[in-house]
C-alpha cells in the first residue's frame, strides 16, 4: 500500500532529472506501427532516420526550452510509445502559446491605454 505513495516522488524526480538533457527514446515500436500500413518497405528505416534528425535538432535547441516545458512534455508522452516528433511538437506548442499570449497581452495593454487617452480627452 505504501509502495505506490513512496514511488511517486521518485518517479517525479526521474522526470525532472531527464529534463536536463534530451532523453533516449525507443522510437522503434512507433516506427514499426507506422510501417505496418506503409506501401514501401523502407518506411521503418525512414521513420527511424527522421526521428534521429529530430533528436539531433532537440539536442541542439534543448536548453532554449524552459525546464518546466521540457518536464511537462516528457511527462505527457511517456505513457505510450513516445517519439521525438511528439516531444518537439509539444515543446513548440508550449512556446507558441506563450508567444501568442504575450502578443495578445501587449495588444490588450495598447487598446487599454488608447481607451484611457480617448476618455481623458473628452472630459
Amino acid at each position: 500500500m505504501w509502495l505506490p505513495v513512496l514511488a511517486l516522488p521518485v518517479a517525479a524526480h526521474l522526470v525532472v532529472a531527464v529534463a536536463d538533457r534530451v532523453p533516449n527514446l525507443d522510437v522503434k515500436p512507433s516506427c514499426r506501427a507506422a510501417a505496418v500500413d506503409a506501401t514501401t518497405k523502407d518506411r521503418m528505416q525512414s521513420c527511424i532516420e527522421s526521428e534521429q534528425k529530430i533528436r539531433d535538432q532537440l539536442a541542439k535547441d534543448w536548453s532554449s526550452y524552459p525546464a518546466a516545458d521540457r518536464t511537462n512534455c516528457l511527462a505527457g508522452i511517456m505513457n505510450f510509445e513516445p517519439t521525438y516528433t511528439e516531444l518537439i511538437t509539444c515543446l513548440e506548442m508550449e512556446r507558441d502559446v506563450k508567444q501568442s499570449r504575450a502578443q495578445q497581452q501587449g495588444k490588450d495593454e495598447t487598446v487599454g491605454a488608447e481607451s484611457k487617452e480617448g476618455t481623458a480627452g473628452k472630459k
